[in-house]
């Protein structure tokens, strides 16, 4: 690996270095959208939804509030805290929280995509230095010493565009995973949403039509 780097020059520090940033955003990304975000939708819509048909709201935000950091349980709690309130008010109040809550989604997933752009244009600037180091100064060395120069000059250029494309495909691949997973999840919340706010809005709507006399 050592002798990989080596041979094509201080270009191949710079990608690699450049490919730790990227690593980490990826690294970053896994454990938010994996770990830190994980829910059970159906399971969690259902416990919620169940103290609502109990009408313990109280219990329902508790369940919220055992996932504080999760998007859904803050988007939800927004809704169930006007509970009282409108139609249009819920709404209100869980769009803003989405405005507030997913952006923590798709953080930081665009910079994958650009490590892979970056690390694709910083390998053909080293293959740009490896050429221009080929031929500079092979005038007036004998014939042995110009080959020798053109050869190192386009190793040093190989090299960098190898490692560049290395870094930049698994990359573009990583960055289509994590966006498809940050997409899946909006959507997730959303519909969650969507589902409290029809429950709320039905059970209001059951509450007020008259009982029929026996």
């Amino acid at each position: 690996m050592f002798d990989f780097l080596t041979q094509g020059g201080w270009m191949m520090w710079v990608l690699l270095g450049w490919s730790v940033v990227g690593l980490g955003f990826i690294i970053e990304r896994v454990i938010t959208l994996w770990f830190r975000f994980r829910i059970d939708q159906k399971e969690f819509v259902k416990r919620v939804l169940f103290f609502v048909n109990s009408n313990n709201y109280a219990r329902a935000i508790e369940v919220c509030n055992a996932k504080p950091g999760n998007p859904m349980s803050r988007v939800l709690k927004a809704g169930l805290l006007k509970a009282n309130k409108s139609d249009k008010e819920i709404q209100r109040s869980m769009e803003e929280e989405m405005l507030r809550s997913l952006p923590s989604v798709t953080k930081n997933i665009d910079y994958v995509s650009m490590a892979s752009n970056t690390a694709t244009l910083l390998g053909l600037l080293g293959t740009i230095f490896g050429l221009i180091m080929a031929f500079k100064g092979v005038a007036g060395k004998s014939a042995q010493a110009r080959q020798e120069h053109l050869a190192k000059g386009i190793s040093v250029a190989m090299y960098t565009t190898a490692f560049g494309l290395i870094i930049a495909i698994p990359f573009l691949f990583v960055h289509y995973w994590l966006n498809r997973r940050g997409l899946r999840m909006v959507e997730t919340v959303e519909e969650s949403a969507v589902q409290l706010l029809n429950h709320l809005a039905s059970r209001r709507g059951s509450a007020s039509k008259p009982s029929k006399a026996a």
